[in-house]
């Protein structure tokens, strides 16, 4: 898998009656170690998130309720991606701009990061982005 670029990534689904199992595991499914993991959750439906980037940092993220969408940009266009199954997950590597909008009542995001929390990773204005990318 080319993780040079976003992609969905299949995870493991074990299906039983008594319910399903899916799982990630660190440098195994998502190309990283997981170092942080933090959830979105009681967003009102219909709402979104402001975008960011990262200089730095991957993540990976998952619907583990509801549905949302994923609008990332990689300074050349935009790809929106649907999240609604548990055993899919969206790869985001650095310098990849991202919002989350068209959130479902009760959904709950689940996002997995190759760093720590670091301000200074961030890049919340949209021009320097695409001024970086550009250099």
């Amino acid at each position: 898998m080319d993780y040079k670029k976003p992609c969905i990534i299949d995870l493991p689904k074990v299906s039983d009656p008594r319910g399903n199992l899916s799982f990630i595991e660190s440098d195994g499914h998502v190309p990283f170690t997981v170092r942080r993991a933090y959830w979105i959750y009681d967003v009102p439906g219909g709402m979104h998130r402001d975008g960011h980037a990262f200089r730095r940092q991957h993540e990976v993220i998952v619907a583990l309720s509801g549905s949302f969408d994923v609008v990332l940009n990689d300074g050349s266009g935009e790809q929106r991606h649907h999240m609604a199954r548990s055993y899919y997950a969206l790869y985001v590597p650095p310098m990849t701009w991202r919002k989350i909008d068209n959130f479902s009542t009760n959904s709950v995001v689940l996002v997995l990061s190759s760093e720590p929390y670091d301000p200074q990773d961030y890049i919340e204005d949209f021009d320097e982005f695409i001024s970086l990318k550009k250099s």
